[in-house]
């Protein structure tokens, strides 16, 4: 009356399985520099809490008798884990059966794992290698038809922007459908070298006369140019490390707080050599990451999307253990301007505080948007515009720092001006419609075009516009509400993460989220 032997079939399989794609397919993959689907699940999580869903979907092979020979186990292993204790959810391919290339369970298998992880209020980590469920040419002869194409899950992959955390570690050439899962993530990451992302591999391109390798067509360095994934890492386990360390500042799930880290930083800290660092000619630039390490929690700035919009800074950090949005210009790129790119760097980063309920300081120098032709070409004005409704749409709390220019339509989208102004301001604060450099020619042309010394005039008014431009007038008349002392920003921004500290929970957001 035993099932002994059931049981043992049972763990036949599941050997069988996790043999993956053989020998010969696991030779190639370790030659390639690269992991294996297993050896990424192991390394990702911690030691032995993976529990595998569809441990034994695949293909058998059975001899004359019917005995089982063989097993060519699903593309596509999912279940869930945890990561320094805390559980997630995870989907990875396997490139070495069939290249990751669709077959007949993947497609059920991934929906059933974004599933899991949207209901259970899991965050997912998506291992992509291959097309990632797309399909393949040799597809139609095992169908024996062709058929017209859908993306399988894109409901749950869309659902899950705004329900859980997900990241995605594009871990070797990442194609078609792969490529769409990898970019419809909160953080996206590629190794150096071994990933490439494209919408179709090089052997398709050929087909219009364009003869590249995989890593000129979709590498690293180009992906993160264009924006498409977030970061780059040296290897797999630096890009795992990475993708810990996202989450540590994010919830499980919307409409839940992000948990408040060890407090190991002064929160009470000042920094006297913020008052030197902003230079008083205002055409040089300086080191804002300096500013942000200096007055959030040590060691907490995640920074993510450098290579991408580098006129601003987007990172997540710590302020006296409280996880916050970080947004920051960067005076060193375009004097802080916004880029059409930068602008879309900004609106995915504020839908992502707005999504988990993080609270945003945003450091500001900006002169406004970039102009010319290029930046025309390149429609500014409406990503830009597109940004600044993302700011006055979010309901997280948010506090400014006014460190110089703010200067326009741009400058103007410190922060949603309706709202409570919670704001500060240094004193080589700098702002206006337009600056003082061409302003004043724009604005007296055609009473300097009339005048005997025409550069006389322009001194003496700029030096009049200057004195009536300084923070001390601003600040008499209320139109900023507080300038400080910089030495003392830490404390202050250390009173704004405590006081909404209560802020967090019980607020789903108010936006859709915008990938």
């Amino acid at each position: 009356m035993s099932w002994k032997d059931e049981i043992e079939h049972l763990r036949k399989r599941q050997a069988l399985a996790r043999g993956m794609g053989g020998p010969e397919k696991l030779k190639r993959q370790k030659d390639a520099g690269r992991l294996n689907v297993r050896e990424r699940i192991d390394l990702l999580l911690d030691p032995g809490s993976f529990t595998e869903v569809g441990s034994i979907t695949g293909t058998p092979q059975h001899d004359e008798a019917g005995a089982l020979t063989g097993f060519m186990p699903a593309n596509c292993i999912f279940g869930r884990g945890s990561i320094r204790g805390r559980r997630v959810a995870v989907v990875a391919d396997d490139f070495t059966v069939r290249g990751g290339a669709a077959d007949a369970a993947i497609i059920e298998k991934q929906i059933e794992a974004e599933k899991m992880a949207g209901e259970l209020g899991l965050p997912l980590i998506r291992l992509i290698e291959g097309t990632g469920g797309g399909g393949s040419v040799k597809s139609i002869l095992d169908m024996g038809a062709s058929y017209v194409p859908f993306n399988p899950g894109w409901d749950q992959v869309v659902a899950n922007l705004e329900r859980v955390p997900v990241v995605s570690l594009a871990l070797g050439p990442v194609a078609g459908l792969g490529a769409a899962r990898a970019v419809s993530s909160h953080y996206c990451v590629m190794v150096k070298g071994l990933s490439q992302m494209f919408i179709a591999g090089p052997p398709v391109v050929a087909g219009i006369g364009e003869e590249v390798t995989k890593e000129e067509l979709g590498g690293a360095d180009l992906q993160l140019a264009a924006g498409a994934a977030d970061d780059a890492y040296n290897s797999e386990a630096d890009a795992m490390e990475a993708a810990r360390w996202f989450l540590s500042y994010l919830p499980d799930r919307a409409g839940e707080a992000a948990d408040r880290g060890p407090v190991t930083d002064d929160p009470g800290r000042t920094d006297a050599s913020l008052r030197d660092i902003v230079p008083r000619d205002k055409r040089y630039g300086y080191d804002m990451r300096a500013i942000l390490a200096s007055t959030l929690d040590k060691g907490s700035l995640f920074e993510m999307g450098r290579a991408f919009g580098a006129s601003v800074i987007t990172a997540l950090a710590r302020i006296d253990g409280w996880p916050v949005a970080v947004l920051a210009s960067n005076p060193n790129v375009y004097g802080g301007g916004w880029t059409a790119e930068a602008a879309q760097k900004i609106t995915r980063f504020v839908d992502l505080a707005e999504t988990f309920r993080l609270p945003v300081v945003h450091f500001v120098d900006v002169p406004g948007f970039v102009i010319g032709t290029r930046a025309e070409r390149a429609g500014t004005i409406r990503h830009g515009a597109r940004a600044l409704s993302a700011i006055y749409q979010a309901s997280v709390p948010w506090c400014t720092i006014l460190v110089r220019k703010a200067f326009g339509v741009a400058g103007a989208a410190m922060m949603d001006h309706t709202r409570f102004r919670y704001r500060y301001a240094w004193p080589s604060g700098d702002w206006g419609s337009l600056p003082l450099e061409g302003g004043v020619e724009a604005a007296f042309k055609a009473a300097l075009a009339q005048s005997d010394d025409p550069e006389a005039m322009k001194a003496e008014l700029s030096k009049a516009m200057r004195d009536l431009a300084s923070p001390f007038k601003t600040a008499e008349r209320y139109w900023i509400e507080e300038l400080i002392d910089p030495a003392d920003t830490r404390p202050l921004l250390s009173e704004f993460a405590n006081l909404t500290a209560k802020l967090r929970t019980d607020q789903p957001p108010q936006t859709r989220y915008r990938p």
